[in-house]
């Protein structure tokens, strides 16, 4: 299957989750819901965006992560796997695991996110003189 075929078959498949945006990226797609990024086209193979805990559901239909050349050598991105080519078949179960992949970019986003620190040494270094 092409990659502009893919495309339209993610399109379609994923309209349930919202406004899932496809972004061309690096000779590929990047799948994007509420401006992250949960899943990436690479070639006709599809990647979902997961966790260390959901790693175990990508093992399991016998799936590994993303691989690319980077000066060239193997590169391995552990956070994006690739999805059983079976879920273009299975319209709602696509989409559960794009939900599920979706979660997993949320949580990335939050883990990013550092708190703030409102103690009385930071506040006072923080001040103008």
């Amino acid at each position: 299957m092409a990659n502009s075929e893919l495309k339209l078959i993610l399109e379609e498949m994923l309209a349930p989750l919202g406004p899932v945006a496809l972004k061309r990226m690096f000779g590929g797609y990047g799948l994007f819901l509420d401006g992250l990024m949960f899943g990436l086209v690479s070639g006709d193979r599809l990647y979902f965006k997961t966790s260390e805990a959901g790693r175990a559901a990508f093992e399991a239909e016998g799936f590994g992560p993303f691989t690319y050349i980077k000066k060239n050598a193997p590169a391995v991105l552990t956070s994006y796997w690739q999805a059983p080519e079976r879920l273009l078949d299975e319209p709602d179960e696509m989409v559960a695991w794009a939900r599920t992949a979706h979660r997993a970019a949320v949580a990335a986003q939050k883990a990013k996110a550092k708190p703030v620190r409102t103690d009385s040494k930071c506040a006072t270094r923080n001040k103008v003189v």
